[in-house]
Formats: C-alpha cells, sequence, structure tokens
C-alpha cells in the first residue's frame, strides 16, 4: 500500500503518472512502478526499489510512452522491498493491478488460484487480485463487470486501479476502506489515492465514497454504488494550490497547517483501521514479528516529538505495557538499563533529529528487541535506519513551530498502543471503541477549527503579559508542557507547564493578576481534583483560561472558558492540543513576531 496515480488521456500519460509519484512520496514507500498501455496494444511495466528518482532513471534509459496507465508508491506489508513485490501488478498480459490496503483472505485465494494454474512470482496480497482478475476474465470480457465479480471475493480493506491491453480507453477503480479520488479534466481523466497528487492537471474531483466502482474513459466516469446502481457523486473544486509552498487563504503557514490536521489526521488512519479493526500489516511486514516480542517500550524524542510521546506513556501503560520516555540529549549521555523484550520507539518529525539519530544507533548493542521510529518524512536516516517505521503522512510543515506532525504523531503513536493492546487480551469490543474514536477524530478536530475566532478574542488577554502558566493532568500535562513550548516558541512569552497538583509544591508561587493560567477541563477522573487546584489559583488572583468539555461544571468566579463539544476519552489529548496551538499562534500574530520562522529555531535540529 501507499500511493496511486493513474490517467487515461490523448496524450502521454508517463509524465502526469511521474509527477503523481513524485507528490506522493512524503507518504513513505520503499518501492515504485507503472505499467502503460503502448500504441501497440502491449503493457509496459517498469518498477525499481528504492525511490521514484531510480524509477525515473529507469525510464530516461528505456523510454515509454501511452496515453493510459497506472503506477504505485509502495509501503511493504506482504513481502520484503524488491522489485517482484513492487507494483504495479499483472497476470500474464491480460491484466494490471495497482492496490492499496489489505486483502486479509489472499492466502486462501493464493491456493485457489494455483489449483487452477496461476503462477504467483511475488509474496504479496495484490498479486492475488491481478489474478483472480484474470480468472474471472476467462468466462466475463467486460473489465467493469470482471472487477466487479472479483471484489466480491475480496476480504479486507482496499483501492483498486485495473487496466487492461484489450481497453485501450479504460480504467476501472473500486474503493472499500481505502480512499480513491477522480480527477476530472477535458478529453482525458485521471485517477489517485490523493488529490495532491493530481493538483498539476485539474483542480475538479470526485471523490468515491465506499463501496464503490468506477469506469473511468477519456470522455466521461460512470460511477456505481455497492449495490450496483449507477449514481452522481458531487463534483469538487479544489482549492489547494499545486505548490506546497503555498499559504493559499491564510496569513501564514502555521495557520494553514493548524487547519490542514482534520484532512492529515484522516490520512495518516488511511489503510490502517477498517470496520472497526486495526490493520497491523499496514505498519510493515517486518512489524507484527516486531510487536509480538515486545513486553516494554522506551520511548526517545526532543522537543514536541517528546511530548507526543510522553502521551503515549499514558496509552500504553493503561492497556498494561510498562513504558519510560527520555528525552533523546539525556538518554544517549547515561547508562541505559534495557528489560527483556523493550522495544526502543524513536519520534521525530524530520527524521534528522541528531540527538534521537545518535540514540537510535547507539541503542543497536544495548539488548532491544528492535526499534520502530514515528516519523514524517520517508527518506530520513530514521527511517532508513529503524528496523520500522510509522509514518505519520503529514506532508510538508513549513512552520518551525509543529502543529500537524504532532497530532498525526499521536495518531499514530495510538495506532501502536492499539496493536500492544491486542497482545495484552484486549477485547474486540475495546478495540472496536478505539478505532471509532479514531475514526470521529478528523470531525472532532474540524469543530474545535471552527473556535478560531473565539480564541483569538481570548488571545487579546496575552498581548501585554511576559508569563504564562499552563497546567494539566494525567495525559493532559503533556499536552499543557506542548501549549506552552507553543506559546514561546513563537509569542515569546515565558511559559511554563506543570502538573496541576503541584501549583502547592513551588508555581503557586508565580500566580497574580499578571501570571494568565491555561488549563484544558475534559470530563475525565481527574476533573474534580483540577478544579480544586484551580480554586487554589482564583484564591490567588489569578485569571484562567479555560477550554471545557461541554458536560463539565465550572463553579469559578473570574474565568474564560471555551467549550469543546463531543470529545472522545481515548482521543481527547490529540483535539485539545487544537485549541492550544489556536491561541499561541494568535498571541504571536498580536505580538507582531514572525510566527513561521521565529527567532533563533530551526524546523530540523540536525546538529547536537
Amino acid at each position: 500500500m501507499c500511493g496511486i496515480v493513474g490517467a487515461v488521456a490523448q496524450r502521454n500519460v508517463v509524465p502526469i503518472l511521474m509527477e503523481g509519484l513524485q507528490r506522493l512520496e512524503y507518504r513513505g514507500y520503499d518501492s515504485a512502478g507503472l505499467a502503460v498501455r503502448q500504441a501497440d496494444g502491449n503493457l509496459q511495466r517498469i518498477r525499481a526499489v528504492g525511490k521514484v528518482a531510480k524509477l525515473k532513471e529507469l525510464l530516461d534509459q528505456s523510454p515509454i510512452t501511452g496515453e493510459l496507465g497506472i503506477a504505485h508508491t509502495r509501503w511493504a506489508t506482504h513481502g520484503m522491498p524488491a522489485e517482484r513485490n513492487a507494483h504495479p501488478h499483472m497476470s500474464g498480459e491480460r491484466v494490471a493491478v495497482v492496490h492499496n490496503g489489505i486483502i486479509e483472505n489472499h492466502s486462501e485465494l493464493r491456493e485457489e488460484l494455483k489449483a487452477h494454474g496461476y503462477v504467483f512470482t511475488s509474496d504479496t496480497d495484490t498479486e492475488v487480485i491481478a489474478h483472480l482478475l484474470a480468472h474471472v476474465m476467462e468466462t466475463e470480457d467486460d473489465l467493469l463487470q470482471a472487477v466487479r465479480t472479483a471484489i466480491r471475493q475480496l476480504v479486507g480493506a482496499y483501492a483498486l486501479a485495473v487496466s487492461s491491453p484489450a481497453d485501450p480507453d479504460r480504467l476501472v477503480v473500486a474503493r472499500a476502506g481505502s480512499p480513491l479520488v477522480i480527477g476530472l479534466g477535458v478529453g482525458e481523466n485521471f485517477i489517485a489515492s490523493d488529490v495532491f497528487a493530481l493538483l498539476p492537471v485539474t483542480q475538479r474531483f470526485v471523490f468515491l465514497e465506499e463501496g464503490d466502482v468506477a469506469d473511468i474513459r477519456r470522455a466521461g466516469i460512470q460511477v456505481y454504488d455497492a449495490r450496483g446502481d449507477q449514481v452522481e457523486r458531487a463534483e469538487r473544486i479544489s482549492q489547494l494550490s499545486a505548490s506546497t509552498a503555498d499559504k493559499g487563504p491564510y496569513r501564514h503557514y502555521m495557520l494553514k497547517e493548524i487547519h490542514e490536521q482534520p484532512a492529515v489526521i484522516a490520512e495518516t488512519l488511511e489503510g490502517r483501521i477498517h470496520k472497526g479493526r486495526l490493520l497491523e500489516e499496514s505498519f510493515g511486514h517486518e512489524a507484527r514479528a516486531l510487536f509480538d516480542r515486545t513486553q516494554g517500550v522506551h520511548i526517545i524524542a526532543c522537543g514536541t516529538s517528546y511530548h507526543a510521546g510522553m502521551v503515549a506513556k499514558y496509552w500504553l501503560e493503561e492497556v498494561g505495557v510498562p513504558c519510560s520516555v527520555e528525552v533523546a540529549s539525556e538518554y544517549r549521555y547515561r547508562k541505559v538499563v534495557v528489560p527483556p523484550g523493550t522495544l526502543f520507539l524513536s519520534i521525530s518529525q524530520s527524521g534528522e533529529t541528531a540527538d534521537t539519530l545518535a540514540a537510535l544507533r547507539g541503542s543497536r548493542q544495548m539488548g532491544y528487541v528492535g526499534s520502530l521510529t514515528v516519523c514524517n518524512v520517508p527518506e530520513s536516516s530514521l527511517t532508513r535506519e529503524s528496523d520500522v517505521a510509522l509514518m505519520t503522512r503529514a506532508g510538508p510543515e513549513i512552520g518551525v513551530a509543529s502543529t500537524k506532525a504532532f497530532t498525526t504523531q499521536l495518531t499514530a503513536l495510538r495506532l501502536v498502543a492499539l496493536a500492544l493492546a491486542r497482545r495484552r487480551g484486549m477485547s474486540r469490543e475495546q478495540e472496536e471503541q478505539w478505532v471509532n474514536e479514531l475514526h470521529a477524530l478528523p470531525r472532532q478536530v474540524e469543530v474545535v477549527l471552527e473556535l478560531s475566532d473565539a480564541i483569538a478574542e481570548m488571545a487579546n488577554a496575552f498581548a501585554d503579559k511576559h508569563h504564562a502558566l499552563f497546567l494539566g493532568r494525567g495525559s493532559f500535562y503533556p499536552i499543557a508542557l506542548e501549549g506552552a513550548l507553543k506559546m514561546k516558541e513563537i509569542s515569546y512569552i515565558h511559559a511554563e507547564a506543570y502538573p496541576a497538583g503541584e501549583l502547592k509544591h513551588g508555581p503557586l508561587a508565580l500566580v497574580d493578576a499578571d501570571m494568565p493560567v491555561v488549563c484544558a477541563l475534559p470530563k475525565d477522573p481527574l476533573l474534580d481534583k483540577v478544579l480544586s487546584n484551580l480554586q487554589e489559583v482564583r484564591a490567588r488572583g489569578g485569571e484562567l483560561f479555560l477550554f471545557s468539555d461541554r458536560e463539565v461544571r465550572i463553579e469559578l468566579d473570574r474565568y474564560q472558558n471555551l467549550t469543546l463539544a463531543d470529545i472522545n476519552p481515548g482521543t481527547a489529548p490529540i483535539t485539545y492540543s487544537v485549541p492550544l496551538q489556536l491561541l499561541a499562534y494568535h498571541v504571536a500574530v498580536l505580538k507582531g513576531t514572525d510566527v513561521d520562522q521565529p527567532r533563533n529555531l530551526a524546523k530540523s535540529v540536525t546538529v547536537e
């Protein structure tokens, strides 16, 4: 699984396919390939292990052209990274397939197809689809009908694009559990797993819904729903620019990236959860064995990524997995005791953070069962050097103060916690609850973003302040740390964060009318204790700025509160981080600082 691009046109589609693959590189992948129908009617396939640049080298050496083609970047799930496992997969010269997702019954289908004489040349679940289609086409000549028949036998999640040399003007696509979008042109049409891949050629899109099958031709498209009825799906005009460095309608990159969070969180979940279940295979072909051996976790990170790791510690220990979290620059310079069965888990936005990378390299002789990185850059050193890499799919983040990279890290770490919870006896009902909460998360973040103007009003109270205090308890203490970090990074206000229960152990001495105190108030078992801590603040004249669930009853005097609706408890730390990002942003705008490039800071810390 990873990225899909396809095109049917009256021009050479190879440049379109290659541009689309390059624009999907941020998603993480280990091989790339394409299959193009040439003028002589034959399908020409080229595949390469490694980056899209390697595929381009092969095309430069042996150019191909054609007016119909499909292409793919693969992240290994079934089978190691190798040319034989790269997409597209073919069954003889009859059909070519690219696929995102996991086919759960591939083993059974493989044995059935072998019995019919089909020879398999890869380790993938996708090749099963190609041979299944070829088998169906022995009795069903129409490609659309063959796809419909074949997918009825598939169990799992998939986004499929299929071409056949017998159809010079046709792509057939299907979607179940993994997104697929159609790009509309004039006398040409396109398909992709992400609109970003197609922005250079169109801004008109049709988003397929669950169970849809579509017939894509130069002259137009036809979409059929899960029952086989022809349906109309709304055409949408994308407001995104083909340039990743375009702020669009936003004043700053940071604000743009804050507002991208619903989409990139959904992207991070794509193909990894389906029908109430976690699809572990989507983590990579080595992940399952690594998780099987894991009895505990050491999380190593820096800055914002460290805060994400602190949240993950609560999630992991909630399900019975021992976990410690350390700043990489401290970890690498002390003697570390590694209990048997411990997983080394690094977190980094860039994948080049010097201290984190050095910690990974130093960990190899320390007895860990293996290494997993949660990262946003697929070609980075951490990704290449870790045993397993879980990509966050946040896309390029231009603003130095991390926003969408942080929330996608948390989303990915929630998936890791779920994978390990399975091995601690998590029930199917509990797993379904976690998955449903993750499904709901993008929409919940969208609702929080609607509070931006109200948060901008709240920010006025901080414009002339020099200090601020952020409080939280449980998994919201690291969220308070992240909120304070955002405030100091871009507004240059000195901000500190403490566990709310620690107020009386020192920080309370700082509280007065000039020290704004910020706190998240989710409805959880610690709520009454946090409210009691806030009473201590009010008794010293501190001004409170609160974000709460709408079910929370606050009996305090002199406070400002914004209510967040419909927050699920499991993913609440992710949701509550968003208003703190917006608060820091609006304060920085009021103070006139350089929001996207704050002084003294760099996006990627590649030196010690």
